[in-house]
Protein backbone atom coordinates (compact mmCIF):
# COMPACT_ATOMS: atom_id res chain seq x y z
CA UNK A 1 0.00 0.00 0.00
CA UNK A 2 1.23 3.56 -1.22
CA UNK A 3 1.92 5.70 1.71
CA UNK A 4 -0.13 8.41 2.37
CA UNK A 5 1.47 11.97 4.04
CA UNK A 6 -0.40 14.35 5.95
CA UNK A 7 1.56 17.73 6.45
CA UNK A 8 1.79 19.91 9.38
CA UNK A 9 2.13 23.72 8.89
CA UNK A 10 5.14 23.82 10.38
CA UNK A 11 6.53 21.29 7.21
CA UNK A 12 5.99 24.70 5.21
CA UNK A 13 6.36 27.46 7.92
CA UNK A 14 10.19 26.26 8.67
CA UNK A 15 12.07 25.45 5.49
CA UNK A 16 10.30 29.12 4.60
CA UNK A 17 11.80 30.92 7.87
CA UNK A 18 14.99 28.96 7.73
CA UNK A 19 16.00 26.55 5.12
CA UNK A 20 14.28 27.27 1.85
CA UNK A 21 13.51 30.71 1.61
CA UNK A 22 12.10 31.37 -2.05
CA UNK A 23 14.94 33.83 -3.00
CA UNK A 24 17.26 31.33 -2.09
CA UNK A 25 16.18 28.01 -3.14
CA UNK A 26 12.57 28.19 -5.38
CA UNK A 27 13.66 24.56 -6.92
CA UNK A 28 12.12 23.16 -3.22
CA UNK A 29 8.90 24.94 -3.61
CA UNK A 30 8.67 24.49 -7.51
CA UNK A 31 8.94 20.79 -6.70
CA UNK A 32 6.78 20.86 -3.64
CA UNK A 33 3.96 22.54 -5.08
CA UNK A 34 2.57 19.30 -7.50
CA UNK A 35 3.22 16.89 -4.52
CA UNK A 36 0.45 18.52 -2.97
CA UNK A 37 -2.48 17.76 -5.77
CA UNK A 38 -1.26 13.67 -5.71
CA UNK A 39 -3.19 11.31 -3.96
CA UNK A 40 -1.02 10.48 -1.44
CA UNK A 41 -0.64 14.18 -0.31
CA UNK A 42 -3.08 16.14 2.35
CA UNK A 43 -2.91 18.95 4.07
CA UNK A 44 -5.81 20.10 6.70
CA UNK A 45 -7.75 22.47 6.72
CA UNK A 46 -6.64 24.16 10.36
CA UNK A 47 -3.19 23.66 9.11
CA UNK A 48 -3.64 25.43 5.85
CA UNK A 49 -5.21 28.11 7.90
CA UNK A 50 -1.80 28.39 9.92
CA UNK A 51 0.27 29.04 6.71
CA UNK A 52 -2.23 31.66 5.66
CA UNK A 53 -2.42 33.88 8.62
CA UNK A 54 1.19 35.38 7.52
CA UNK A 55 0.29 37.21 4.61
CA UNK A 56 3.43 36.75 3.43
CA UNK A 57 5.50 34.84 0.04
CA UNK A 58 4.89 31.77 1.81
CA UNK A 59 0.70 32.12 1.90
CA UNK A 60 0.93 34.06 -1.66
CA UNK A 61 2.79 30.68 -2.60
CA UNK A 62 0.28 28.40 -1.13
CA UNK A 63 -2.88 30.63 -1.98
CA UNK A 64 -1.67 30.03 -5.82
CA UNK A 65 -2.15 26.32 -5.07
CA UNK A 66 -6.37 26.14 -5.83
CA UNK A 67 -6.31 22.28 -6.19
CA UNK A 68 -4.02 20.85 -3.12
CA UNK A 69 -5.51 18.15 -1.34
CA UNK A 70 -7.18 20.09 1.55
CA UNK A 71 -8.94 17.81 4.14
CA UNK A 72 -11.95 18.73 6.21
CA UNK A 73 -11.17 18.09 9.55
CA UNK A 74 -15.16 18.14 9.60
CA UNK A 75 -15.18 14.67 8.40
CA UNK A 76 -16.65 12.38 11.17
CA UNK A 77 -14.14 9.93 11.56
CA UNK A 78 -11.93 12.65 12.23
CA UNK A 79 -13.73 14.36 14.72
CA UNK A 80 -14.60 11.00 16.60
CA UNK A 81 -10.73 10.46 16.75
CA UNK A 82 -10.44 14.21 17.92
CA UNK A 83 -12.65 13.08 20.48
CA UNK A 84 -10.33 10.45 21.24
CA UNK A 85 -7.13 12.69 21.51
CA UNK A 86 -8.51 14.94 23.86
CA UNK A 87 -10.04 12.21 26.18
CA UNK A 88 -6.50 11.01 26.08
CA UNK A 89 -5.16 14.52 27.03
CA UNK A 90 -7.82 14.76 30.21
CA UNK A 91 -7.37 11.02 31.80
CA UNK A 92 -3.53 10.85 31.06
CA UNK A 93 -1.86 11.63 34.42
CA UNK A 94 1.18 12.89 32.35
CA UNK A 95 -0.27 15.82 30.81
CA UNK A 96 -1.25 19.24 32.90
CA UNK A 97 -4.63 20.52 32.41
CA UNK A 98 -3.44 23.50 30.88
CA UNK A 99 -2.07 21.07 28.00
CA UNK A 100 -6.06 19.79 27.89
CA UNK A 101 -6.83 23.78 27.86
CA UNK A 102 -4.53 24.16 25.34
CA UNK A 103 -5.24 21.33 22.43
CA UNK A 104 -9.02 21.77 23.37
CA UNK A 105 -8.83 25.68 21.38
CA UNK A 106 -10.86 23.87 17.95
CA UNK A 107 -8.04 26.35 15.78
CA UNK A 108 -5.01 24.56 17.17
CA UNK A 109 -3.97 21.94 15.02
CA UNK A 110 -2.31 19.59 16.76
CA UNK A 111 -4.82 17.21 17.58
CA UNK A 112 -6.65 17.53 14.64
CA UNK A 113 -3.20 16.50 12.82
CA UNK A 114 -3.46 13.43 14.78
CA UNK A 115 -6.85 12.63 14.60
CA UNK A 116 -6.82 12.70 10.71
CA UNK A 117 -3.39 10.69 10.66
CA UNK A 118 -4.51 8.08 13.00
CA UNK A 119 -8.99 8.04 11.15
CA UNK A 120 -7.49 7.95 7.75
CA UNK A 121 -3.73 5.79 8.09
CA UNK A 122 -1.48 8.21 6.99
CA UNK A 123 1.96 9.32 7.68
CA UNK A 124 2.05 12.66 10.23
CA UNK A 125 5.02 14.79 8.43
CA UNK A 126 6.40 17.53 11.18
CA UNK A 127 9.42 18.91 12.39
CA UNK A 128 8.21 18.81 16.06
CA UNK A 129 10.21 16.20 18.09
CA UNK A 130 9.50 14.34 21.27
CA UNK A 131 9.50 15.77 24.59
CA UNK A 132 11.16 12.97 25.65
CA UNK A 133 10.63 11.22 29.32
CA UNK A 134 7.55 12.77 31.07
CA UNK A 135 6.64 11.95 34.52
CA UNK A 136 3.50 11.87 36.45
CA UNK A 137 5.30 14.29 39.04
CA UNK A 138 6.09 16.97 36.78
CA UNK A 139 2.81 16.80 34.04
CA UNK A 140 3.46 18.29 30.65
CA UNK A 141 2.15 21.72 30.19
CA UNK A 142 2.96 21.28 26.28
CA UNK A 143 1.85 17.74 24.57
CA UNK A 144 4.13 17.35 21.53
CA UNK A 145 2.75 15.62 18.06
CA UNK A 146 5.35 12.55 18.40
CA UNK A 147 4.29 11.16 21.78
CA UNK A 148 0.87 11.75 21.59
CA UNK A 149 0.90 10.25 17.62
CA UNK A 150 2.51 7.29 19.14
CA UNK A 151 -0.35 6.67 21.48
CA UNK A 152 -2.69 6.53 18.64
CA UNK A 153 -0.15 4.72 16.83
CA UNK A 154 0.15 7.04 14.10
CA UNK A 155 3.89 7.43 12.24
CA UNK A 156 5.54 10.58 12.36
CA UNK A 157 8.43 11.75 10.11
CA UNK A 158 10.29 14.68 9.30
CA UNK A 159 10.10 17.15 6.11
CA UNK A 160 13.29 15.42 5.02
CA UNK A 161 11.85 12.00 5.04
CA UNK A 162 9.36 13.05 3.22
CA UNK A 163 11.67 14.98 0.75
CA UNK A 164 13.52 11.32 0.35
CA UNK A 165 10.11 9.42 -0.54
CA UNK A 166 8.76 12.25 -2.86
CA UNK A 167 12.08 12.45 -4.69
CA UNK A 168 12.47 16.50 -3.80
CA UNK A 169 16.30 16.48 -4.59
CA UNK A 170 18.39 19.25 -5.24
CA UNK A 171 20.21 18.80 -8.99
Amino acid sequence: MEEKFLLDANTFITPFQNYYPFDLAPGFWTQLEPKLKLDSVYVLDVAKNEVMKGEDKLSEWFRAIPDANIIDRRNASIVEKYGEVLRFLQDSPLYSDKALRIWSDVNVADPWLIATASALGYTLVTFETSAGIISVNNPSRKPKIPDIARKFDVKCENLFYFMRKMNIVWL
